[in-house]
């Protein structure tokens, strides 16, 4: 899931819901629809979204809010495409079961048997099977991104890269031991299916699922499709339109659809197609897979992995007597969700541009009560959970023992309960903010709003745990049920003089990628291109040190956040100091010079075709630079607290106004030229 913005945009065209053909007046679920989707469109960074309803093969309900494409002022209509993200990992994980139904694999025998290509540094490797990839259980570290998202560019290097770069790297935990979010593990299977089959991908998509499914909206970003039918993007300080975003990680999530389309695709996965996938293969992915290795104490949540399924038992579902499955998708532009209720065949999918799949789960829960309501499925709807603030009861003395350091992927929290509390930082991409927690009795620690309680738990492995269970509330939306486990408390690492002195001078200190395309969305957030270590009691950056250059993943934590772990490997060369992760490479915020001050100079992308990073110094600032770049090049200029100021892919402008204390990257490929003049 990704961190969340909070983006207030200016007023937008908002086009209602169209109605249901067979009723002449608003329905419930209309309204409701109308209802969240002016509040999110309004309120939350979004700036088109589409939404369907189909029960028992018909669409009963679909409508679209805001725009396509804001210059022209173009609705957003029933064949807008949007990306789906990770919703994208349903159809590998269908595309692997017809596999299986046709006794060309076997999900549950080894995945070198298929892939013999698939090799690692680690001799557990050999126990993955395609079940565990589905089910996000092979122990795999997580994610490789590199190159991954890109601007109007279907380049494969992602694709074709990983498993070169899986053979150097380890698993994080023995395969089946626990189910964790994983993106790699989808990316294999699309390579699996493609060496079984002889076909790429994109063929067998088209061949085996879009055309007998009909899904005439349904596209990887290889296929060839009238472009104009994506909705277009935005993102704040950018006031042109994005251009087109190519998830090249098709597997994980690459794909293109519609809502209509995406339901049709939930007719299957009900096992209403069976000529398509059986009714028995649509059954088995339903299971409650999550179960089958370590897991948060199992109570009402929204993730609950089957196969491919983000939840097989979705809150508040369940409360009904209902059985939901749910999958969601993130890109870094687009957003998705689905939902579909297998025993009765209705399913809603919802898509966006712009704003989280989080949105997207409470408008597609809200919007599906309402309809069941609607047609005489359910008598009434529950009312959302209230709380009141906590009354502070007496703590057992022995909870004091669960102080110490705590870790999960990418930072570390020192936590001291005295007093009968603690203090945790932000939580959930910042939707849960800094605060105490007092002890309310029953090992929990209750928030100063009462919406979110935490407790400590040790599994089986011997790991101690920060649970959290909360009622995420976002305003004017809803509630989402989140039970995950957020941090785990960490083992002393005691360094060596020599070790500890190497590690505090990195302390602080930034680190700036230098193998990312300049065509990469991943520039939109500079936080994923640049990393910077904190060293906490033999840790760095929620990695255990092991000496002077490596420290490696220490999270083994279920659900979500022991995903895309990663390790740190640190190297000289020329003089300057880089940090691996991953296989990219990264340079010492030390070795950025400053961009020349004067009238003109050039830069040059070095034979190794890696991006120069400088910074904006006095002599720079409040400049203004323009650029003559060749047609391959461009230029990223951040301020002072990391924010875009300018993308010249973007913009297509050759000119930029440098802030004081910004960075700028410039990149391309090896040997471009910039030249580069400051008035």
């Amino acid at each position: 899931m990704n961190k969340l913005t909070s983006v207030v945009l200016a007023a937008m065209l908002v086009i209602p819901a169209a109605p249901a053909s067979a009723q002449e007046k608003e329905s419930a679920a209309q309204a409701k629809a109308q209802e969240l989707g002016e509040k999110i469109l309004s309120d939350y960074g979004v700036s088109g979204l589409q939404y369907a309803i189909r029960d028992q093969g018909k669409v009963t309900v679909s409508g679209g809010f805001g725009v396509s494409d804001k210059a022209a002022g173009t609705p957003i209509t029933k064949d807008t495409m949007f990306g789906i993200g990770s919703i994208s990992k349903m159809h590998v994980s269908a595309a692997t079961m017809m596999l299986a139904e046709d006794k060309i694999i076997d999900i549950d025998q080894p995945l070198t048997t298929y892939l013999p290509q698939f090799k690692m540094a680690d001799e557990r490797y050999k126990k993955i099977t395609p079940r565990m990839l589905m089910n996000h259980s092979s122990g795999l570290y997580g994610s490789h991104y590199g190159n991954s998202i890109l601007m109007d560019d279907n380049d494969t290097q992602n694709h074709d890269d990983l498993l070169t770069r899986l053979q150097s790297e380890r698993l994080k935990s023995d395969p089946g031991a626990y189910s964790v979010y994983c993106n790699d593990g989808f990316q294999l299977l699309e390579l699996m299916i493609e060496q079984v089959t002889g076909s790429s991908y994109t063929e067998f998509l088209d061949k085996h699922m879009s055309s007998p499914l009909k899904l005439s909206s349904t596209k990887t970003p290889l296929d060839t499709f009238d472009r104009q039918k994506l909705a277009k993007t935005y993102f704040p300080g950018l006031t042109q339109a994005m251009p087109a975003e190519n998830a090249n990680i098709l597997g994980a999530g690459g794909l293109y659809s519609t809502a209509e389309d995406l339901t049709t695709f939930a007719e299957m996965l009900n096992g209403k197609i069976p000529d398509v996938l059986s009714k028995a293969s649509a059954t088995a992915m339903q299971q409650p897979e999550y179960k089958n290795g370590l897991w948060v104490p199992e109570e009402r949540n929204s993730f609950n992995y089957g196969l491919g399924w983000d939840a097989v038992d979705l809150a508040p579902f369940g409360d009904y007597g209902i059985k939901a499955l749910s999958k969601g998708g993130d890109t870094i532009m687009y957003h998705a969700d689905l939902i579909t209720l297998p025993e009765s065949d209705i399913s809603i999918a919802v898509l966006s541009s712009g704003g989280s799949s989080i949105y997207n789960t409470i408008f597609a829960s809200n919007v599906l009560l309402a309809y069941l309501k609607d047609t005489g499925k359910l008598q009434k709807i529950l009312p959302d959970a209230t709380f009141t603030p906590p009354v502070k009861a007496a703590m057992p003395a022995e909870l004091e023992a669960y102080s110490g350091l705590y870790g999960t992927v990418g930072s570390t929290t020192a936590i001291t309960i005295k007093d009968g509390a603690l203090n945790l930082p932000e939580l959930e991409g910042g939707l849960i903010p800094a605060q105490k927690y007092i002890y309310t009795g029953k090992g929990q620690f209750t928030s100063p709003d009462g919406s979110a309680a935490v407790s400590f738990d040790k599994q089986k492995n011997g790991k101690t745990y920060l649970k959290l269970n909360t009622h995420l509330t976002i305003p004017g939306i809803g509630q989402m049920l989140m039970v995950t486990y957020e941090y785990q408390k960490l083992d002393a690492n005691p360094l060596n003089a020599s070790t500890n002195q190497a590690w505090a001078q990195r302390d602080g200190k930034h680190y700036y990628a230098v193998d990312e395309k300049i065509n990469s969305f991943f520039y939109l957030s500079p936080s994923i291109l640049t990393k910077t270590v904190k060293v906490e009691q033999g840790y760095a950056t929620g990695t255990r040190i092991v000496d002077e250059n490596t420290a490696v993943n220490a999270a083994e934590i279920p659900v979500m956040n022991g995903r895309d772990a990663f390790d740190l490997t640190f190297s000289k060369q020329n003089g300057a100091e880089y940090l691996t992760i991953d296989g990219n490479e990264y340079i010492s915020g030390d070795a950025v010079k400053p961009i020349y001050g004067g009238r003109a100079s050039v830069s040059t992308v070095p034979a190794d075709g890696q991006s120069v990073w400088f910074k904006i110094d006095k002599k720079a600032a409040g400049k203004t630079m323009t650029v003559t770049a060749p047609p391959s090049g461009g230029y990223v200029v951040y301020d002072a607290d990391g924010m875009i100021v300018s993308h010249s892919r973007v913009s297509q402008d050759p000119s930029v106004k440098l802030p004081q204390g910004g960075m700028a990257v410039f990149g391309g490929q090896a040997g471009d030229v910039f030249k580069i003049e400051l008035r």
